[in-house]
């Protein structure tokens, strides 16, 4: 009687394996179903191929279940891995947090530079200090929001992504928003800290030309700036081969070389909000639209460029 039973019932026990979930895919006997179809196509070199596709399939569903869902229903990855759909009001209030801190510091530094004032000694802030100020205070931005908002804290940045489908256009309006708003408020912020004099004399380091440098001149050094800052915050921050950890590091030192070439020419804005914020609160627009078009000309070529050619290269 028990080997009938037993005999009877190993055919069941085959057919329930082979319609288990597969522990890989959560799918009901997908690989059992693929390698049976593969090895009806008929032909040894045939079994195989499909054999080999099929378990490539199966790897790529996994990887893409690891990931938290299919490439059609996974929300597009932001700058150092935000999320910026999932709480637009918070990735707004950081950005704007954000560009207040880094309009507030280096805009503070290059006002005490403007008027020679002291921290210690008879020294005074000059124009090192000014471009290590910026530098720093991106490094530090990146590090507390970057994961949060993408710490875009730009314009030009945020406008180069989402021209190239890094970021979505239906959240630009409100990121450009949030920037201006928190660079008015640094300029403020500078204002009060440093008195009338930050804003009747030191124009609170709005960006202007020099009087021998035309807007031509200083609209070419803003794009090509602009470039080198966006070009590495492109690479390091999207680019899953990017060394972890080196991205608010490589970003800050971007920056400063930026304001270190471009600071004798045009004060070394590549942001357009680092501009508008001071000139609002202190009343002074001149050449206002170099700051505006010279940044984001030089963010979207970047942006472009890193997309188109340099995000394919391999050297492996």
């Amino acid at each position: 009687m028990s080997d009938r039973y037993d005999r009877e019932e190993e055919p069941r026990r085959r057919s329930r394996e082979r319609r288990a979930p597969d522990s890989h895919t959560g799918d009901e006997g997908y690989r059992d179903r693929e390698i049976r179809s593969a090895s009806r196509s008929g032909g040894s070199s045939g079994i195989m191929d499909k054999v080999t596709e099929t378990a490539n399939r199966v790897r790529n569903r996994g990887r893409n279940r690891g990931r938290g869902g299919s490439s059609s229903g996974e929300q597009a990855q932001g700058l150092y891995g935000s999320q910026t759909g999932s709480n637009v009001l918070g990735s707004a209030v950081a950005e704007l947090i954000g560009t207040f801190i880094l309009i507030y510091t280096g805009c503070a530094v290059a006002v005490a530079a403007i008027l020679q004032r002291s921290t210690a000694g008879p020294a005074f802030y000059d124009s090192l200090a000014v471009a290590l100020a910026f530098g720093i205070a991106l490094v530090v931005i990146v590090a507390a929001i970057g994961h949060v908002s993408g710490a875009h804290v730009n314009p030009a940045v945020t406008l180069a992504l989402a021209v190239t489908k890094k970021f979505s256009w239906q959240y630009v309006p409100i990121y450009l928003v949030a920037q201006l708003v928190g660079a008015v408020l640094g300029a403020i912020a500078v204002w009060i800290t440093y008195g009338e004099a930050a804003r009747e004399v030191a124009l609170l380091a709005a960006t202007i030309p020099p009087d021998d440098v035309g807007d031509i001149r200083a609209l070419l050094a803003e794009i090509l700036v602009t470039f080198i800052l966006v070009f590495v915050i492109i690479s390091v921050a999207t680019d899953e081969r990017a060394p972890a950890g080196v991205a608010p590091l490589a970003v800050g030192f971007a920056l400063t070389c930026g304001v270190f070439i471009a600071g004798p020419i045009t004060g070394g804005s590549l942001n357009p909000v680092r501009t508008l914020g001071p000139m609002i609160v202190a009343g002074q627009f001149t050449a206002v639209w170099v700051y505006i078009v010279g940044p984001i000309i030089g963010a979207v070529l970047a942006a472009l460029v890193y997309d188109r050619f340099t995000s394919q290269a391999d050297a492996t």
